[in-house]
């Protein structure tokens, strides 16, 4: 558990908190790149508790700025693009993607006002579907090269969703292993050939993902410390001689790389909107064939509203709970969809839980060696310690290494390598690591 203070410091977002301050010393997703439509590519973001303005000018870079006004205060969403930056549609003024007052069209002639203007202004960058944007003082870390990164477009796909809870609650369920074996429980094993663009409904070449998870409830989790946060490597003993070895990673601060099927991995951010609620950033990439992007775009459409990605099931309306359904078909009795399941595990403590009631326990390993790594990073802040991937070694980095598979019990470290060496050998684009 987490002192009162030590989760005060964990879970406060806005600007010149120690989280705060730490979050904005590496990219954070802002919007997906469709929410940028070419009719009008103007829109309001919040983003680590400020209110900011998003936009594509007509090079095709990116924006982000205050969204009020430094002249009397009115709401730049609504800003004209034009001329190389937004203008302000209240008296004209133009701002360029630096914050720079380019124009003060009712100011005398010759006027030399604007060059003392310097508008709130955010760097960014757009990357396979999503558009970062970096909130920190100094120049911006490179991102690393990893899959999520490097992959072409055509091999990825990118969504959000709406939380209402506090970011660290959103993340931490990415890196309990355990959870999945009772949350995620399904009575009866899915048909993995319709299963293409969710979790837990792909097989291994011996046992469907659902009836491990199911039958095998006691993983053993290891937990090592790498250059880019965390590693969880989650082992059980299947019988027989055999392995059942899962590899899943925290990608620091915010993000987890995880396998979705023996194709595909998830890289997904969790990113706070302010103290209370937060998004979840994804990018899908495969490894093996092109991405069906229409139909992954459909099967979410069929859980998510637009254009404000909320979940179709909610606090509001239970999460689609069905005590029928719990006592035939699944643990939680919300459905098939793991991203509910997952919802309700972390909306359901609050906006932000209360972590010095918890009793953690042996399986909660990677939840203490994360809460320890982060307060550690904040703590250094004020020492003057760069961050993790701060200081120019993230361009360096691959990977990370995310995979599913069974393994002899015996010489499983070398088997589940090999298995991703071999994934990405026969990629048509994936560095080898």
């Amino acid at each position: 558990m987490l002192s009162r203070e030590q989760n005060e410091l964990a879970t406060r977002i806005g600007p010149g908190t120690g989280c705060g301050r730490l979050m904005r010393r590496y990219w954070q997703p802002a919007a997906l790149a469709e929410e940028l439509p070419d009719d009008h590519p103007v829109r309001p973001v919040r983003l680590l508790g400020e209110d900011l303005v998003l936009y594509r000018n007509e090079d095709g870079g990116h924006g982000l700025v205050g969204r009020s006004c430094p002249h009397r205060g009115a709401d730049l969403s609504y800003g004209r693009l034009e001329d190389g930056g937004l203008r302000c549609t209240f008296h004209g003024w133009l701002f360029d993607a630096g914050g720079r007052c380019l124009e003060q069209p009712a100011e005398p002639e010759g006027s030399r006002f604007h060059t003392r203007i310097r508008h709130t202004a955010y760097p960014c960058t757009e990357r396979n579907g999503i558009v970062f944007a970096y909130m920190g003082e100094g120049d911006p870390p490179p991102l690393p090269d990893f899959d999520c990164f490097v992959a072409p477009d055509e091999f990825t796909f990118a969504f959000k969703g709406f939380l209402e809870c506090n970011w660290l609650q959103a993340l931490e369920v990415g890196i309990d292993p355990a959870h999945a074996s009772f949350l995620h429980r399904f009575f009866e094993d899915g048909d993995p050939d319709e299963g293409y663009g969710q979790q837990f409904r792909d097989e291994t070449a011996e046992i469907p993902v659902t009836r491990l998870m199911r039958e095998f409830p006691r993983p053993e989790i290891r937990v090592d410390d790498t250059d880019y946060g965390l590693r969880l490597t989650t082992l059980r003993h299947i019988g027989a001689g055999r392995m059942h070895v899962r590899v899943t990673n925290q990608m620091f601060p915010n993000a987890i790389v995880i396998p979705m099927s023996g194709d595909i991995n998830i890289t997904q951010w969790h990113v706070p909107i302010d103290d209370t609620t937060c998004w979840w950033y994804a990018i899908f990439s495969a490894f093996d064939g092109r991405v069906d992007k229409r139909r992954m775009r459909e099967q979410r459409l069929e859980l998510y509203t637009l254009p404000d990605y909320r979940p179709r099931l909610n606090r509001a309306n239970g999460y689609g709970f069905d005590p029928g359904e719990q006592r035939d078909a699944t643990y939680t009795g919300m459905g098939h969809d793991i991203n509910v399941h997952d919802q309700w595990a972390v909306e359901s403590p609050g906006p932000i839980a209360d972590r010095s009631a918890e009793h953690l326990g042996a399986s909660d390993k990677g939840i203490i060696a994360y809460r320890r790594k982060l307060l550690g990073a904040i703590g250094g802040l004020d020492e003057g310690t760069r961050p993790p991937m701060t200081d120019g070694s993230a361009s360096a980095l691959r990977g990370p290494a995310a995979i599913d598979t069974v393994a002899p019990a015996t010489g499983w470290e070398e088997a589940w390598q090999t298995a991703e060496a071999a994934r990405r050998d026969r990629s048509p684009w994936a560095p080898s690591l």
